[in-house]
């Protein structure tokens, strides 16, 4: 810990240094944030009669950005932590477990083409970043989370006008091999179970193509997406042995984005074929559309659907579609019960919400949701002979966050969700909770200090 953070104090200390060189600008900051959590049957209805959690997780962050001529270097250390998980007031170590200590960014980008040229830029940008796209649906940096998402990556990046075309790429290995590229996918420590965190991509290769419409209110862009997973084999004990050969998976589709006066509208669609992680052939897809229309100034209502193919029972190919490297959090309610499809079963999801936002003034602002879930393929029902089939409906949630600023650097955020639910989410075939209880809640605080400072 201590040698990461001198690490970091150097960088920030050479910035400095050189920051009287021509055309240099140092940015440094940092941000504390704490949210306070109850979860009552967050991300999964509990069984009857089980006590609700309540704990307090924090971030923190210290980030530093320099750039001069033809280059730009960005830097971010973090630590997260649930208070109290070192046992101790004293202690000088944390469980290796437990030790959320990282650098979550550290990247250099370099300017391809001369000041001279304007209009137009091409740069190449290499080392661990955040891959942040459209409406992060299928690539973000989910900040939700306390430690986000990031990736080990090289990105070329053309941009001229309205017009940018990006072609990125990412080989991962677990240390500096003598022979051989085989690569153990599984992280170390704990990872958030319900994320697809578990099973980390070999390699991977992506084109983004996009244009700004309408002065920059709206957009249009394609995304094609290639992941490799490491092939596997089990032993006698079924313990899967990592091999040297890959299963390729694809993803690529179009979105578009457009403000026409009050109204906004918003539309998707990606299709995935190839073989996922476990080698099982693949067809998935993912439809979605929503509007919001601004009723006065300050109020604003919308509708939408999102829907995603899923598994039926008899079929050998996998039809789930898979949200990849995005910011799940964002859609599907904040319970986060459908954050990735092996969550409920593969099943698929039809999700058609109601979404308003009330926004008085620049410090203020309260959202309500209401989501209706269904599974987008047949719920078989185990329990009865010959095999049923159970309601496609999952259930119904309602959300609502409020969230003000104190001042540029200091906000507070709020919510509160509920989740009705039925037999057929917590079946064998979806969440498999035996005497789940009928209604979950959950509530959060949430607190953020992120003050920057420039220095040109």
């Amino acid at each position: 810990m201590k040698q990461l953070l001198s690490g970091t104090a150097c960088a920030i200390l050479f910035c400095c240094i050189f920051i009287g060189s021509a055309h240099a600008q140092l940015t440094i900051g940092a941000q504390l944030r704490t949210r306070t959590e109850l979860r009552d049957g967050q991300s999964a209805p509990l069984p009857k009669g089980s006590s609700p959690a309540l704990f307090t997780s924090q971030r923190t962050r210290l980030f530093a950005g320099f750039s001069g001529y033809r280059f730009k270097l960005g830097f971010t250390v973090q630590d997260v932590r649930v208070w109290g998980q070192d046992v101790s007031t004293i202690n000088r170590t944390t469980t290796q477990d437990n030790n959320g200590l990282l650098v979550h960014e550290a990247w250099a980008e370099i300017m391809l083409l001369d000041t001279t040229v304007k209009n137009k830029n091409l740069s190449l940008k290499i080392g661990r970043q955040e891959l942040l796209y459209d409406d992060s649906r299928l690539l973000g940096n989910l900040d939700w989370l306390q430690q986000g998402r990031r990736h080990d990556a090289a990105v070329l990046k053309y941009e001229s006008g309205p017009y940018m075309l990006h072609l990125g790429a990412a080989f991962n290995q677990n240390k500096e091999n003598a022979a051989g590229t085989t690569y153990n996918p599984t992280p170390p420590g704990n990872y958030t179970s319900t994320t697809n965190g578990g099973s980390m991509y070999k390699s991977l290769e992506y084109l983004y193509a996009g244009k700004k419409l309408n002065g920059n209110k709206g957009s249009i862009s394609f995304l094609f997406l290639s992941d490799q997973f490491s092939r596997f084999h089990l032993d006698s004990a079924s313990v899967k042995i990592w091999d040297q050969g890959v299963n390729t998976r694809m993803t690529t589709g179009l979105y578009f984005t457009e403000q026409f006066n009050r109204l906004s509208v918003t539309a998707s669609g990606y299709y995935q074929f190839g073989k996922n992680a476990s080698a099982q052939k693949l067809s998935a897809g993912l439809l979605s559309a929503s509007f919001q229309y601004a009723l006065t100034q300050q109020f604003s209502a919308g509708l939408g659907a999102d829907f995603t193919s899923g598994n039926s029972v008899n079929s050998t190919k996998s039809h789930a579609f898979d949200p990849l490297y995005g910011t799940p959090h964002k859609f599907w309610g904040y319970m986060d019960y459908f954050y990735v499809a092996s969550g409920f079963g593969n099943r698929g999801l039809q999700d058609y919400y109601l979404k308003t936002k009330y926004k008085p003034n620049q410090k203020f602002q309260l959202t309500a949701d209401v989501h209706e879930f269904f599974s987008a393929s047949t719920v078989p029902d185990n329990s009865t002979t010959p095999a049923g089939s159970l309601s496609k409906r999952f259930g119904t949630e309602a959300d609502l966050v409020a969230s003000y600023s104190l001042t540029k650097v200091i906000s507070f955020e709020a919510g509160y969700s509920h989740f009705w639910n039925t037999s057929s989410l917590t079946s064998a075939a979806v969440k498999n909770i035996a005497n789940a209880q009928s209604n979950s809640n959950w509530a959060y605080l949430m607190i953020s200090i992120r003050p920057e400072m420039l220095l040109k």
